[in-house]
């Protein structure tokens, strides 16, 4: 399972935005250029997460994009889920009986691809953007930069 380049660079534009805006609009071609994303791409995604309200733009000379909501009240879930992707683990679609087999029933293992699907989506809908931003989402990607864990240290 893998969420989209859709989802993943639309999470990075909008934690961009979040840490670069502020009062002022930002201009979507310097996002662009920070997260080395497609500023064609960067317009789609835009237009849909402006259509649910997540950001506003503003026109004229000044103008870009401004965070619909606070960084503390926006959560990574509904970012993924305003550019239509929706997280799941399952092959079947979702919200039907049907199941992904040929005779139309359910694997073995359904019940346990959609649970992770859920949890996927409550881990997601659990953290803010301002989470991101204030690095309260790290788990053990810093020690691939060199730093040394507290726990690691601490077991020593």
């Amino acid at each position: 399972m893998r969420l989209s380049t859709k989802g993943r660079y639309a999470v990075m534009a909008m934690v961009d935005l979040a840490l670069n805006g502020g009062e002022r609009p930002v201009v979507l071609a310097d996002i662009a250029e920070r997260q080395q994303i497609s500023l064609s791409y960067l317009e789609q995604l835009f237009a849909k997460l402006r259509r649910v309200g997540l950001v506003q733009s503003v026109r004229g000379p000044g103008g870009g994009y401004l965070l619909g909501f606070p960084a503390r009240e926006t959560r990574i879930a509904d970012v993924i889920l305003a550019v239509d992707e929706p997280i799941r683990a399952t092959r079947c679609r979702p919200g039907t009986a049907e199941g992904c087999l040929t005779n139309r029933s359910r694997c073995l293992t359904h019940d346990l691809w959609e649970e992770l699907g859920k949890q996927i989506h409550l881990y997601l809908d659990s953290v803010s953007l301002a989470d991101v931003c204030e690095r309260r989402v790290l788990g053990t990607s810093h020690l691939f930069q060199g730093e040394e864990s507290p726990a690691i240290v601490a077991a020593e």
